[in-house]
């Protein structure tokens, strides 16, 4: 799963992000659409998630990592 399409400057990230809940590369994670901002990045205010740092992405674990 990538970025919003409408987030200009998504950029895969390998940082770990606040609302990340496994290291990247951890077996049997991925890329999940942020619960925080629906995946928009920005906050109904305008300000930046600071759950996904405004990719509207975090990384989930999945089934049972």
């Amino acid at each position: 799963m990538s970025g919003d399409p409408g987030n200009e400057g998504y950029v895969p990230s390998q940082s770990p992000r606040p609302g990340d809940e496994a290291p990247a590369g951890t077996p049997g994670a991925g890329e999940n659409t942020c619960r925080h901002c629906a995946g928009k990045g920005r906050m109904p205010d305008g300000s930046m998630c600071e759950d996904c740092n405004g990719t509207g992405v975090v990384l989930s674990e999945i089934g049972g990592a």
